[in-house]
């Protein structure tokens, strides 16, 4: 998945690289295209792309091996491969400390108070016009600070405007990026940021530009440990000896933003990182933001640039003020933990003793491992996959996204755990976006072009109201030849991109902040995990989180989307679509109880001992269970074996029966009144015929008729009957798969106590919806065309 999002991103690419000798010209060389089986049609001026035959689709398994495919054939290009690889976070320097020599230049905090009341104060969240007004007041310490930023990047900004003169600004990208990175740690806490930043934004650099910003180190000389303690001491407002019975007396690392200390708190002997601010961080970033902001507004001026500099600087500030505030942080460390703690168990996140943190001072939970990225564990590729998890359960399901993700953030726990780390920065993704990928997944899957184009509105890449038409030809030709069987070989990588590129160009499209924020993640575990396993393929994690979500929330636009990836484009239930999600959904069940590790086991064993004591279950309690939506002692214990080694039903017909399962017993409610129609009416007339009476007739009065009319005693089968048929039967024998060879009585312990809730919710309704459908049809065949109306008197003529 990751090598998809790569794909979409290598056109954006180009727009950092327009020169003759860049990735998009290269690729716009291609010749025209005539990807196999597919042809243009004009339509009202139009043209549209269209593939010959009926409607297709693409299993989850053919994604998954097509998307192996093209990274493989991605890795063959130098440009793409450098792009792909800065994704994954490989070139991330994640040392402790900066390296010799390295020296930070920040303001002068005693030229500020010189120029400035005593009652002037910079806001403490990003506001450009307030910070703007506080250094207006203070034009020395402004001068100083261009001074200072002038000696240290002099010859990197005259090289900036000359090649925006010549315009050689993409020849020379790879060069200033290097000069920049060289440069950047001096300059202070905001320029390493923002080069972080920008070094995940392909649709603004080129991948030689990123790769060089990627190498920025977070890392700066520590300061002085006395400032540190000073700091320390008059945010808690009392003595470190007071709070901390061991502190020091370094630092165990030091980032542009403040420096780590061990310690061991006085009250209780828990072991804390304690991370204190570096002093004029504030001062530093706020006047550095209006000087660049500043030259932000002069570059509109500039034809040669076509990026909302302003906006991109404005978007990324107000994330970068919220990291200043280590109360903000601590919070949002508790609110995500409390996010995943039910479903994530073996995810860790360090606590945070907010009674000893503040704006400055942050004290959370000391975890000792090594990172993922380095680990030799053999539970590595178990761990990466929790971590797949967890990364979208934040994407679609709680919308709280851990918006820092490189390899340094991910720690293996001694105890086998994943841990997280530094929640500075997060963002928040709306319902809108978080249900847009999930429909976007089943347009691809049913490779429904229109909704994909769609989509890219939904999801920001295409600002509303463009013409949407002039995309789908383009678009689906990419789709097309990266989705079509036969391997690698039969992908021509070139004019796939082209087409991209060409899109890219040609139409507003834009990477939107989240959407980078969301590659870089996937792009690290994928990297982590690809180190291990050459064949890992993300949507083969990822599909069966969303299947769950599919099959559980009960979301009007996902039970819409449930119905989509079921029933398609033509509206006709497709049994082979359900099954790959419910086969999907077994496969997050099983990855869910791996997750859950011996936490579970030690559940599961607390409740069979309960059911062991004397008594044993409470047979009333059971039920009472049930009516709760809870799952049964029995049950319970039974999940938690991890693998259903001794079930003798498979996960899927106890999902189907589970309390959890009556959104899912809904959606197909309908389709199980058909089913049982078309069932009952087909083994009519097998029975029928067999018996020499499929051509049988039996006399009817109708009200008001003067003559008794012949009708078929066999039922008609329609061939949407026989398709029903053939449907219910494939998915039933899915369903029952293990369960007709299987232990009858095991089989009655595991879905006995499913089967009264689902008798007392289901039966009722189903009952009702068949009766009408019978009645219906049988007024339609007594009354309509289909009715055999030729009189039983020999001779009489048909009644008009």
């Amino acid at each position: 998945m990751s090598a998809t999002f790569a794909l979409s991103a290598a056109a954006p690419v180009g727009r950092a690289a327009a020169a003759s000798t860049s990735l998009r010209q290269r690729l716009l060389k291609s010749s025209p295209r005539q990807p196999g089986g597919a042809r243009r049609t004009t339509r009202g001026g139009t043209v549209y792309a269209r593939v010959s035959g009926t409607e297709r689709t693409s299993t989850t398994s053919q994604i998954s091996s097509q998307i192996k495919d093209i990274r493989s054939q991605m890795e063959e290009d130098e440009d793409l491969n450098t792009l792909m690889a800065g994704l994954r976070g490989t070139n991330i320097d994640d040392s402790d400390f900066a390296a010799d020599g390295v020296k930070m230049r920040v303001v002068d905090l005693d030229k500020i108070k010189a120029e400035g009341g005593d009652d002037d104060r910079l806001p403490l969240y990003y506001d450009p016009e307030l910070i703007a007004q506080y250094w207006r007041r203070r034009p020395g310490a402004v001068a100083q600070r261009i001074l200072q930023l002038s000696t240290i990047a002099g010859s990197f900004i005259t090289g900036i405007i000359a090649d925006l003169v010549t315009n050689k600004t993409s020849e020379n990208s790879v060069k200033r990026a290097i000069q920049l990175r060289e440069i950047v740690t001096s300059l202070g806490p905001a320029y390493i940021k923002l080069g972080q930043a920008l070094s995940i934004r392909p649709d603004i650099l080129s991948p030689q530009a990123m790769t060089e910003l990627q190498k920025l180190c977070d890392k700066v000389p520590s300061f002085d440990n006395k400032i540190a303690f000073d700091t320390l001491e008059r945010e808690l407002g009392c003595k470190w000896q007071d709070i901390y019975s061991e502190l020091g007396p370094d630092p165990v690392a030091a980032a542009s933003l403040g420096q780590v200390y061990k310690g061991k708190l006085k009250s209780n002997g828990d072991i804390v990182a304690v991370k204190v601010q570096r002093p004029a961080v504030l001062e530093t970033v706020s006047i550095d933001l209006y000087i660049l902001r500043r030259v932000g507004v002069a570059l509109r001026s500039v034809p040669q640039i076509n990026t909302d500099v302003v906006g991109l600087l404005d978007e990324w500030a107000e994330r970068f003020f919220e990291e200043l505030d280590y109360v903000k942080e601590g919070d949002n460390a508790t609110k995500f933990a409390a996010s995943i703690e039910d479903d994530l168990p073996q995810v860790v996140v360090p606590r945070t003793y907010s009674e000893y943190t503040r704006r400055k001072v942050i004290t959370s939970q000391w975890l000792d491992g090594e990172k993922l990225s380095q680990s030799t564990a053999d539970d590595v590729g178990d761990l990466v996959n929790i971590g797949v998890i967890c990364y979208l359960k934040q994407l679609l399901d709680t919308g709280f996204f851990h918006a820092d993700p490189h390899p340094g953030n991910l720690i293996r726990t001694p105890d086998g755990r994943l841990a997280i780390l530094d929640f500075g920065l997060m963002t928040n993704i709306d319902d809108n976006i978080k249900f847009g990928m999930i429909e976007a997944i089943a347009h691809l899957i049913h490779r429904d072009y229109d909704a994909i184009v769609e989509d890219f509105v939904t999801l920001d890449f295409i600002p509303e109201g463009v013409d949407l038409k002039p995309i789908l030809p383009p678009l689906a030709r990419v789709f097309d030849q990266a989705l079509e069987g036969g391997g690698a070989k039969n992908i021509n990588f070139q004019e796939v991109a082209a087409d991209l590129a060409q899109i890219t160009f040609d139409y507003p499209f834009r990477i939107p902040p989240y959407f980078a924020l969301i590659i870089r993640a996937i792009g690290v575990l994928e990297g982590i995990a690809l180190v291990g396993n050459p064949e890992f393929a993300l949507v083969d994690e990822a599909y069966p989180y969303i299947s769950k979500r599919l099959l559980t929330d009960d979301s009007p636009r996902l039970r819409e989307s449930l119905r989509y990836m079921v029933y398609g484009k033509g509206q006709v239930f497709d049994a082979d679509r359900l099954i790959d999600v419910l086969e999907a959904f077994e496969t997050f069940s099983v990855a869910s109880r791996t997750s859950r590790g011996d936490m579970e086991s030690e559940a599961a064993a607390a409740t069979t001992a309960a059911a062991a004591a004397p008594g044993g279950f409470d047979l009333n309690q059971i039920f009472a269970q049930i009516q709760a939506g809870l799952t049964p002692p029995a049950a319970a214990a039974s999940t938690a074996r991890g693998g259903d080694q001794d079930a003798q039903t498979r996960e899927a017909l106890q999902f189907v029966l589970s309390p959890q399962g009556s959104i899912f017993r809904e959606f197909l409610l309908d389709e199980a009144v058909k089913g049982i129609d078309a069932l009952s009416r087909d083994n009519a007339a097998r029975v029928l015929q067999q018996v020499g009476l499929g051509d049988a007739t039996v006399p009817l009065l109708l009200p008001g008729a003067l003559l008794p009319r012949s009708v078929r005693l066999s039922p008609r089968v329609t061939d949407d009957d026989r398709a029903t048929v053939e449907s219910v039967t494939k998915l039933l024998n899915f369903l029952l798969r293990g369960s007709r060879t299987a232990d009858p009585s095991k089989v009655a312990r595991e879905l006995g106590p499913l089967l009264p809730a689902v008798a007392t919710e289901v039966l009722p309704e189903l009952i009702s919806r068949l009766n009408s459908r019978v009645a219906a049809r049988t007024i339609r065949e007594v009354f309509g065309d289909q009715l055999t109306s030729t009189p039983l008197a020999a001779g009489a003529a048909s009644p008009r």
